[in-house]
């Protein structure tokens, strides 16, 4: 490694470590609320006919619980745990907006234009950003393409060409790749036709969804270039960025060509 030629120097980004402390805090939060709301409907079922909706909030569980009179030992009691943990939803709720908020602002602060592409909105921007770091970090699209896990894996024998998922690289940005990937489905965007086509062509919906992943690894990887070079000799400058502005992607198969331009319009909402 030393008298390696071409390695990049390890950079602490601040704001990147920053951003993914925040992901990850919302992320235990989100978990937390998740496991609380669980923890609510098992005593609802208990307490009510039929239980509660899967959709549950707080005022709603509070609602219900406002109907519910009990006189033995045991329905008190889980009306009294229930009521405790309408209250702990109620925060968690507030937790998660309040780091929310952290995240968007810091996002805005950073001037990327991720939030430009169609399927990202500032949460997905946020881990994203947090996941990747310093672009300088990837010498071209292919290898961010790599460390996201979208780039294809060959599975073929014989004459039958096929690749497949694959299961490594940072899942957190593969899930970003995805969420953006599905909205661009739902929507009349050049993803949703180029998806299209792959199905047209016989792909199936999990072989399609992976050619898409893999287009949008490069529009994303693309963006953060230029945000790294309109930010200048302050943000995350390098001779590299110049050369892979541009770069070429893999040839493994026709899925890895660049995309045609990302969608720059109707972006989705902040909580994406």
């Amino acid at each position: 490694a030393w008298t390696a030629a071409g390695l990049v120097a390890v950079q602490f980004d601040e704001l990147a470590m920053a951003l993914r402390a925040l992901t990850e805090h919302r992320d235990d939060l989100v978990k937390m609320r998740t496991q609380t709301v669980n923890r609510l409907h098992v005593l609802l079922a208990h307490l009510l006919p039929g239980g509660a909706d899967l959709g549950l909030i707080a005022d709603e569980a509070a609602g219900l619980l406002r109907r519910v009179r009990q006189r033995d030992v045991l329905g008190v009691t889980r009306r009294r745990l229930a009521v405790e943990l309408v209250g702990e939803v109620r925060r968690l709720d507030g937790r998660i907006a309040a780091t929310g908020e952290q995240i968007i602002t810091s996002v805005r602060e950073s001037a990327t234009r991720l939030t430009e592409l169609f399927g990202i909105g500032g949460m997905l921007a946020g881990k994203i950003l947090a996941r990747v770091g310093s672009i300088r970090r990837f010498a071209s699209a292919a290898a961010l393409a790599s460390y996201s896990g979208t780039a294809p894996i060959a599975v073929s024998s014989g004459d039958v060409v096929r690749h497949r998922l694959s299961r490594a690289g940072d899942r957190q940005l593969n899930y970003a790749l995805h969420v953006m990937a599905i909205t661009q489905i739902r929507h009349d965007t050049p993803g949703r036709a180029y998806y299209r086509r792959k199905r047209a062509a016989g792909k199936s919906h999990k072989e399609a969804l992976r050619c898409l992943k893999r287009r949008l690894s490069d529009v994303v990887y693309r963006r953060l270039v230029r945000d790294a070079l309109a930010a200048g000799p302050g943000g995350h400058p390098g001779a590299t960025l110049q050369s892979s502005a541009a770069g070429s992607t893999p040839t493994a198969d026709s899925s890895d060509k660049s995309l045609p331009g990302p969608t720059t319009t109707q972006p989705t909402t902040e909580g994406k």
